[in-house]
């Protein structure tokens, strides 16, 4: 068994705000027995021009504060931030770090899909990543997903077949028509037909910001589709159950993966 805590917190323009807000939610889930907490895309700060100003090293100030929060409570961390480019063009990378329970980090994600929809131009600020990623962390295989990459198959695919046990998606969800629907179906898509547990967690909405980003909806799917846990539209920190034995009996009722014909999928 893992305990996961969901951590839906707003974020702000203000990276300094947002690392309170981290730290408060990292201690509330460390009291609740969690042993790996995650919080939402884009924690650092909130989307807008000002990230390639704001975007930090890994080891800058606000990763060695997720770092040592997660040292001090001995839980694991998996959290969304923005880092420079190396590009030369000005683009930050849209970043999720997987941080250890001694505070060292273990792994880290830049998104590959860029969210250049509904009117919005990610790609204009962010450079994209190409690289899967699968780390250890909290007795689990976790594959890393950031927002828009949920829209996305072939990519939670390609993090089974490197023996993901877990997708952690984290999310800055626009709000709008469908889009919440959107959310909700996407993320138990994913968690059906890979026959895997996907903990989803979006940022909360926050009073101040006028952008649309931040519907909540953070969520705990297990393999067979059902949702174990689903936290609205509110603040909140809650840590659920994941419980192994439910994947190996999911997947002895329904072996789709072994049911896969790579001549037809291309895979």
């Amino acid at each position: 068994m893992t305990r996961i805590a969901l951590c839906q917190i707003p974020v702000s323009e203000d990276p300094a705000v947002n690392l309170n807000r981290a730290r408060q939610a990292l201690a509330e889930a460390a009291d609740g027995g969690a042993d790996l907490a995650i919080l939402p895309e884009a924690t650092l700060t909130r989307y807008g021009r000002r990230i390639a100003g704001l975007a930090e090293p890994l080891d800058g100030p606000f990763g060695r504060g997720l770092a040592a929060s997660a040292a001090a409570h001995g839980l694991s961390v998996i959290a969304g931030v923005f880092e420079p480019g190396d590009g030369g063009d000005g683009r930050v990378r849209n970043t999720a770090v997987a941080i250890d329970p001694s505070g060292r980090l273990r792994a880290a994600y830049r998104k590959i899909h860029l969210f250049d929809s509904f009117g919005s131009r990610e790609s204009e600020l962010v450079a994209p990543g190409d690289t899967p990623v699968v780390v250890e962390l909290a007795g689990l295989r976790i594959g890393l997903i950031t927002c828009y990459d949920i829209r996305f198959p072939e990519l939670a695919r390609a993090l089974v077949d490197r023996g993901a046990e877990l997708f952690a998606v984290i999310a800055a969800w626009g709000s709008g028509p469908m889009k919440e629907e959107h959310w909700a179906t996407l993320v138990r898509a994913r968690a059906i037909e890979n026959t895997t547990w996907v903990a989803a967690v979006g940022q909360a909405p926050d009073p101040g910001a006028r952008d649309g980003f931040g519907i909540g909806r953070s969520m705990l799917v297990d393999p067979m589709g059902v949702v174990r846990a689903d936290l609205g539209p509110a603040p909140a920190v809650q840590v659920c159950v994941l419980d192994p034995q439910i994947t190996i009996a999911t997947r002895n009722a329904l072996p789709c993966l072994e049911h896969r014909r790579p001549q037809v999928s291309g895979s």
